[in-house]
């Protein structure tokens, strides 16, 4: 395993970081989590070199927070750096605040955390944080001893992006970045600006939401172009790890074979991996993608629940993964079997709750009746 400083905070991450979002699950039950295989994942990242261990208040309906304070028990907590997030929509007062976090430290069975951000900023949630004058709290917070650090993790335009990290001495943030996304939120441009501040910066969606990880035969092709044979995991988590300033690559892997998959090739994650024929081979890869790619979701589930049960994140899942793989009616099948008929893209009202939650600022309304227009 491969560690690098996160700045100023003096903590020595492992580059590979486990994100406790897609833990395993019964069914489609996203709380429902099989504890059992998830406490064994989480220990046995921490007993393979692992020690960034990072989830957030709504995972998985919030019992993320729950499952690995109990995976923290029997001395793992010592081996953790662990972080968690303050749920921003959920906030109106400094008091909330407070609550949250208390409440978050009771869930992880623990006194302090060692990185606690702003979940999720963007235009809205950022405005009520400098209402309240969230900065004062979390100097509060951090006199107390509850927590050690402070970051943010973004989800918006660039200039929002400026913004907040020029209005208070961030110890770091944490953008998505993929070789899809380069261009997207905060970007190549948020990733240079942080670290010209001397800002690090911790990765999601490196795998942006697992689209990346199984490709298609046009894609593995392009990959097989490179003398070197590599995964599309390997190739995804090279890439954000190329970067300097990239401190930890979060990875939200959802099975232990997964995780040992992702342990074998943490050693390889160094500044530089990538030579210039690797760069030209990502760039092909990335061209095809884009020209099959439907709809931008990373399931990151903020859209849920839907007041109709729609179930947002699956239907766009199986409708990229149609175009993806050019197996339409396949994937039609499979949509129209494991989606039940009230969760389908159709029973959407246009109500427009989900669109305002939505990180990636996807049209939700019209693109599931894409979908319904293309599977029902």
């Amino acid at each position: 395993m491969k560690y690098r400083v996160i700045g100023n905070t003096g903590l020595e991450a492992s580059v590979l970081g486990f994100g406790c979002m897609r833990l395993p699950i019964e069914g489609e039950d996203a709380s429902k989590i099989k504890k059992d295989e998830a406490i064994e994942m989480i220990r046995y990242a921490l007993d393979n070199g692992i020690n960034y261990i990072d989830t957030a208040y709504p995972y998985h309906g919030g019992e993320s927070e729950r499952v690995v304070g109990e995976a923290l028990k029997d001395g793992y907590r010592e081996k953790a750096i662990l972080i968690t997030k303050s749920p921003g929509w959920m906030i109106k007062t400094q008091a909330d605040f407070h609550k949250y976090l208390d409440e978050q430290l009771d869930k992880l069975g623990t006194d302090h955390l060692d990185i606690y951000l702003l979940h999720a900023l963007n235009k809205n949630t950022w405005a009520t944080y400098k209402e309240i004058d969230v900065f004062s709290a979390i100097e509060e917070a951090k006199a107390k001893g509850k927590i050690k650090h402070i970051g943010f993790s973004f989800h918006d335009e660039f200039e929002v992006f400026e913004e907040i990290i020029n209005a208070y001495h961030w110890e770091l943030c944490m953008l998505q970045l993929n070789f899809m996304d380069m261009g997207e939120q905060a970007g190549l441009r948020g990733l240079k600006l942080a670290e010209e501040k001397g800002i690090p910066v911790i990765v999601m969606e490196p795998l942006k939401g697992g689209m990346l990880a199984n490709p298609s035969e046009e894609v593995s092709n392009i990959w097989d172009t490179y003398p070197e044979k590599r995964s599309a995991v390997e190739w995804a988590l090279r890439y954000v790890s190329n970067f300097e300033n990239v401190k930890v690559v979060l990875s939200g892997m959802s099975s232990l074979e997964q995780m040992k998959n992702s342990i074998g090739l943490s050693d390889r994650l160094t500044v530089g991996n990538l030579d210039e024929r690797a760069l030209e081979v990502v760039e092909q890869v990335k061209q095809a993608y884009q020209a099959r790619i439907q709809v931008p979701c990373t399931d990151c589930k903020y859209c849920v629940p839907c007041p109709q049960g729609v179930q947002i994140p699956r239907a766009f899942a199986f409708y990229n993964r149609a175009h993806i793989f050019n197996q339409i009616e396949a994937i039609k099948g499979q949509y129209n079997s494991q989606i039940p008929a009230e969760a389908k893209a159709g029973q959407c009202v246009a109500c427009g709750l989900c669109e305002p939650k939505c990180p990636q600022k996807i049209q939700i309304i019209d693109s599931l009746k894409r979908v319904a227009l293309a599977f029902e």
